[in-house]
């Protein structure tokens, strides 16, 4: 686990401007409407040369019923829990408040090491707010601005000590020559010299976004995988507002679960906050590899379902299809179908995309997704030889040759892989303007059926033949 800084405090403190000022990147939706952040959000953080997980969290809010907030204070306490260091902040404007001094007094109790940072610094009357500070009982307070980078040299020197002391930490507890190992756990190599393992993976995590309408159980689902809640869930719909990633790991392969917000149709859209948090859902399909597009198995397939599958299509990611809440469904066999039916006419650009039944909340057919997603991956992936593809191409031609264009015959000279991810094929042909697009169609249906790449877009990309005559420099000279 790396070193852990959790940034807690009150809301509308500026946590997550913070967060963004420590990421180096505008990845947490920042807003001046209080109790924007609702998960706990990791990211990969650094000041000058030290590299640590920072850890946006929701507002401390003093409830403990069974309301939205106490679930985000409940996210936020475990934050703390997993945490190596906890900043937490207030505002320099605000002043100390006596929510300030409440939470103090509950951090005050913690077995972990608190930094005070007093944000919004950058005014005249930022010293009387740090002297405030030192009632709550937490140390020197620092004086920073998350918006204008100000005071992280002091927040710097202030977390190094307790980076030090975990790295020591860490290099003792990963050494395996300490005198706590045991001798038969170290391998050796053909000389009897010990052999240090490797700690680079080569295989990258696989970016799976999981999409969909607000309150479709995208968030449940991902709970159920990881078995702990994780994310936060609830009856309300449009929870999720951040993009959140999830490690995971299945059949031995990292994955990366991106929990989503809810995306509505841009005309219902009214708000300030959701219009960032379908922003941030976009960039989290523009980032993917694989996407899951998750329906509520009673109202499914939507206009605005079809509007998502047909922008990561565009994207060119892998897609699967995911009808979630399958248990509270009675006639299971004809709702497939009518899935299967609207999908075949409303998305004909993409042939065979799978489609999986699952019950998030029980887990049911999880373990089908993440098969499916591996299955997906690979294909998305797959590369195929030029020989191969152009002896498929000349069966093609001969079973349906192209059309004439003014008196003759477009001729199709060969074709190739020019990229994966998703499949693209250049075709070089004597007048690439002229193919019409019904052929063009018919090639990539004939690609899907004949080498199996159904589910993922396919891009045949025409190309006028630049072949040259290499001797034409001889007839020149005559």
């Amino acid at each position: 686990m790396p070193f852990t800084v959790a940034i807690v405090g009150r809301p509308n403190v500026g946590k997550s401007t913070l967060f963004n000022r420590l990421v180096g990147k505008k990845i947490a939706i920042v807003d001046d409407t209080p109790g924007v952040t609702r998960d706990r959000r990791p990211g990969d953080a650094s000041i000058y040369d030290m590299d640590f997980c920072a850890v946006d969290t929701a507002g401390l809010e003093d409830l403990f019923d069974d309301s939205l907030e106490a679930r985000m204070r409940q996210q936020t306490e475990t934050a703390i829990d997993e945490a190596d260091v906890i900043c937490m902040v207030t505002d320099a404007r605000a002043g100390i408040t006596p929510m300030d001094e409440h939470f103090a007094q509950f951090l005050r109790r913690c077995d972990r090491p608190v930094i005070l940072l007093v944000n919004k610094c950058e005014g005249n009357n930022a010293q009387d707010s740090i002297l405030e500070a030192y009632a709550l009982g937490l140390g020197e307070p620092i004086g920073i601005s998350g918006e204008h980078g100000i005071g992280m040299p002091d927040v710097y020197n202030a977390l190094l000590p307790h980076y030090e002391k975990w790295q020591q930490d860490d290099a003792i507890a990963n050494d395996p020559y300490t005198l706590d190992a045991p001798l038969m756990n170290i391998e050796l190599d053909e000389d009897g010299n010990p052999l240090i393992p490797d700690m680079d993976d080569p295989k990258r995590p696989i970016q799976l976004a999981i999409v969909g309408r607000p309150n479709v159980g995208k968030s449940t689902m991902i709970n159920s995988l990881v078995g702990e809640n994780r994310l936060l869930t609830g009856p309300e719909a449009g929870i999720t507002r951040d993009s959140i990633a999830v490690d995971f790991e299945w059949r031995e392969r990292p994955l990366k679960l991106v929990d989503t917000a809810g995306l509505r149709r841009r005309s219902k859209v009214d708000t300030k906050l959701e219009k960032l948090s379908g922003t941030d859902t976009r960039r989290a399909i523009q980032y993917a590899q694989v996407v899951a597009l998750v329906l509520d198995a009673n109202d499914m397939l939507e206009k605005q379902d079809l509007t998502i599958a047909r922008q990561v299509i565009n994207e060119g990611r892998a897609l699967i299809i995911v009808a979630n809440k399958w248990d509270t469904i009675t006639d299971k066999d004809e709702q497939l179908q009518k899935l299967s039916d609207r999908l075949q006419t409303s998305l004909p650009q993409v042939r065979g995309i799978p489609i999986i039944t699952t019950a998030g909340i029980r887990g049911k057919n999880l373990n089908k997704m993440l098969d499916m997603v591996l299955q997906i991956y690979e294909t998305w992936n797959q590369r195929i030889s030029t020989s191969r593809l152009n002896t498929w191409l000349t069966q093609a031609i001969d079973a349906n040759p192209p059309p004439l264009v003014r008196g003759r015959r477009l001729k199709i000279r060969y074709m190739t892989q020019a990229k994966t991810r998703p499949p693209t094929f250049a075709l070089f042909i004597s007048i690439a303007d002229e193919m019409p697009e019904s052929y063009i169609r018919y090639l990539a249906n004939g690609l899907r059926s004949y080498f199996n790449l159904w589910g993922v877009p396919l891009r045949l990309l025409p190309r006028n033949n630049t072949k040259v005559n290499p001797f034409a420099h001889l007839a020149n000279k005559k």
